[in-house]
């Protein structure tokens, strides 16, 4: 053995020396029992980023299962990831001079499909870095063209049972991106922005937009509110920009009698809670806003100008004309802006397709709350009913290229629309015209990922009396981090339960997120990021393994800091160390048997105390305790094992006992075996040090 542990020297070879052996490749094993993890697939637009290193647990759980005795299946994959891999990809044809406006469909796609296809080795060369037993004979893809039609059944069998509907509503829309959004894609900031207070006929009202002003098609105030009640069911006059008009008061219990003055304007074409009011008082819909962000012909003079510019000027005019009361320059409230570009999002009316969300979130409740799918930690458990008690319908349309095209036609002739798995119909399904045109919209990203547990085990070829998907499914873990809870885990059961009629998964096992050394989260505007595998490149992988584990409580952020990785980095090292003074140890050939009474007394504290050390590790890994399951090991390893009990034993050793030595040496592997979900490079050298090079710790059992 060498001196020092060189992580880099040692951590391609072991991990070319897994693969090659074929120790992560999963069968179907009906004498073994089944352990299975589906990887959250990475988005293929890019390179790893730090949350994936958070894949280290799945591979704690993977590692630790196998030598258990267990068939392990930890099936690797990619995610196409629709808007955000556009999105990416336009922002490189506009470093070129180019837009996506430049190409055709077909040729944009295969454009796009080019640039993942590149990200997509470089995915797999940086997952291989860390170290993660993936078995790489089974990866999918989600637009892989067997996923594809599984995604396409899905949908028909949602549709015919009435769960999917097409419904003209106000979508949440990024006018950059040029796509809606459901509600999970929007983010809320806290913004403040000038408060108008305008003439509207007898009444003053306050706004934040007085741009959507000629979309207007009601005015709206609380019924119980006494200073307006005289004017329910009336239509007033009122000066406008455009000339007078007449519009209509109502009476709605949504309208806040101490906002501005306890009048709003209601604008249903662009502003959902106005949409609402519309609905209940069949008010019409009047778009003024257009898909591109600009003022439409309704507008007169201020078409084709952008909504920040027409604000403005429209204010000014509004001064002009002795209409604008006052401004309140410092009002706060709470906006919504696209989660990957920024652009505030504008609710525009438009015709998508919709789940029906309530009886696929009423089944999937009753499965967590009788504890048919386990929540780890356990504090998370009420979130996702509360998460599951509270889902809207869910907007699945996505107006892009890159992803997964609907399978709906219309028809020219009738307008009906006819929904298959995937084939083109002859003839509309109505009139039975020919005049057929597929949606151009493709599948929200989260729709294909909802059915990832099942779609992937689906397709995997098997020439076993059972198949993969009938021996791992439900799979046995899906961990991720708690911050898409909401976005994938809980649509993850609803769908697949659906399609299946079983649990996804029987346990959720959920990571925090990675914070700097000072807590705050990590982003480039905040200079503060870290590349993952420069760390590993720096500390090795085992280090850095550990730092994401090793003291932190369960499901809890992790401030991460050079000390910490420069911690288990010392720590991997004293297992190098220890397993050299074994080593050498052997390597004197010592051939005495006798054992002097004080060693004998050593050796049997020895193996008491390490009893009770593996029945707590064993215990902290069944219970999904990975941070105390490590800490049990360092402790005993580095302060009672090597500080103590080696020290103790020195002296059996010089005497040339060979008891002594076996004793240590069997309890050190022990050790190994435990450590090596952990820590699997250092472990794995040291063991191979010990027995040889054809051998592998994966091969034991713990």
């Amino acid at each position: 053995m060498e001196k020092a542990f060189v992580p880099s020297s040692v951590e391609e070879n072991l991990y070319r020396f897994w693969e090659n052996q074929g120790l992560f490749t999963a069968q179907v094993e009906s004498k073994k029992k089944p352990f299975s993890i589906i990887l959250p697939p990475p988005n293929v637009n890019g390179d790893l980023h730090l949350g994936h290193a958070m894949f280290v647990f799945e591979d704690i759980m993977i590692r630790y299962r196998k030598l258990k005795g267990y068939e392990t299946l930890w099936l690797p994959g990619l995610d196409h990831a629709g808007i955000e891999t556009q999105f990416v990809f336009e922002k490189q044809l506009k470093k070129e001079g180019k837009s996506r406006f430049d190409f055709d469909r077909e040729t944009l796609y295969k454009m796009i499909w080019d640039f993942t296809m590149a990200n997509r080795k470089n995915i797999e060369i940086q997952l291989r870095k860390l170290g993660f037993a993936l078995d790489w004979t089974k990866e999918k893809f989600t637009l892989d063209k067997d996923i594809i039609k599984i995604v396409y059944s899905t949908f028909k069998k949602l549709y015919d049972a009435g769960l999917i509907y097409r419904a003209k509503r106000l979508v949440n829309y990024c006018t950059h991106c040029g796509t809606s959004f459901s509600d999970l894609e929007v983010n809320y900031i806290d913004r403040v922005d000038p408060l108008y207070f305008m003439k509207y006929g007898p009444f003053t009202l306050a706004t934040t937009r007085p741009e959507t002003k000629f979309g207007d098609t009601a005015l709206a105030v609380h019924p119980d509110d006494k200073r307006y009640k005289k004017w329910i069911g009336k239509e007033v006059e009122a000066e406008g920009l455009l000339g007078n008009f007449k519009i209509k008061v109502v009476a709605d219990k949504t309208v806040d009698p101490k906002f501005g003055t306890g009048v709003i304007k209601v604008t249903p074409a662009h502003d959902f809670t106005d949409f609402e009011i519309g609905q209940r008082h069949h008010l019409e819909m009047k778009q003024v806003i257009g898909f591109d962000g600009r003022l439409n012909e309704l507008t007169g003079p201020y078409k084709g100008m952008r909504v920040k510019e027409a604000r403005k000027k429209i204010v000014e005019d509004l001064q002009k004309k002795g209409l604008m009361v006052k401004v309140k320059s410092d009002y706060s409230h709470r906006v919504g802006v696209c989660y990957r570009c920024g652009t505030t999002i504008e609710p525009l009316p438009l015709e998508q397709w919709y789940i029906k969300i309530k009886p696929l979130s009423a089944k999937a409740l009753a499965l967590v709350k009788n504890d048919e799918i386990d929540v780890h930690p356990k504090r998370f458990k009420k979130i996702l009913v509360q998460i599951l008690e509270n889902y809207i319908d869910w907007n699945i349309s996505r107006q892009i290229v890159w992803g997964i095209r609907i399978p709906a036609w219309k028809c020219g002739d009738c307008n009906e629309w006819t929904v298959t798995a995937g084939v083109t119909p002859p003839r509309c399904k109505k009139c039975h015209g020919s005049s057929l045109k597929q949606d151009p919209d493709t599948f929200d990203t989260w729709f294909s990922s909802a059915q990832w547990p099942f779609a992937t085990l689906q397709t995997i070829p098997t020439s076993g009396v059972k198949s993969f998907f009938e021996y791992f499914y439900p799979t046995t873990v899906m961990e991720t981090g708690y911050d898409i809870l909401r976005a994938w885990v809980a649509r993850m059961i609803m769908i697949g339960y659906f399609a299946t009629e079983k649990v996804p998964f029987k346990n959720i096992y959920l990571h925090g997120l990675i914070r700097d050394k000072k807590g705050q989260k990590m982003s480039k505007s905040k200079e503060n990021v870290i590349n993952p595998l420069e760390k590993v490149q720096q500390f090795g992988a085992d280090a850095w393994r550990a730092s994401l584990v090793f003291g932190i409580k369960d499901g809890a952020d992790v401030s991460l800091s050079d000390e910490r990785i420069i911690g288990m980095r010392n720590f991997a090292n004293k297992i190098w160390n220890i397993g050299r003074f074994i080593y050498l140890n052997k390597e004197l050939r010592i051939t005495n048997g006798e054992l002097i009474r004080n060693t004998q007394s050593e050796i049997e504290k020895l193996q008491n105390e390490f009893k009770g050390v593996k029945k707590q590790y064993t215990k902290h890994m069944e219970a999904f305790q990975f941070s105390k399951a490590l800490e049990e090991v360092y402790e005993f390893l580095w302060h009672r094992f090597a500080d103590y009990y080696i020290e103790e034993l020195k002296e059996g050793l010089k005497t040339g006992t060979i008891e002594v030595l076996k004793q240590l040496e069997t309890i050190y592997t022990e050790n190994l075996k435990m450590l090596h979900p952990f820590i699997p490079f250092v472990t794995e050298a040291v063991y191979k040090a010990l027995n040889g090079e054809d051998k592998t710790i994966l091969n034991e059992r713990l």
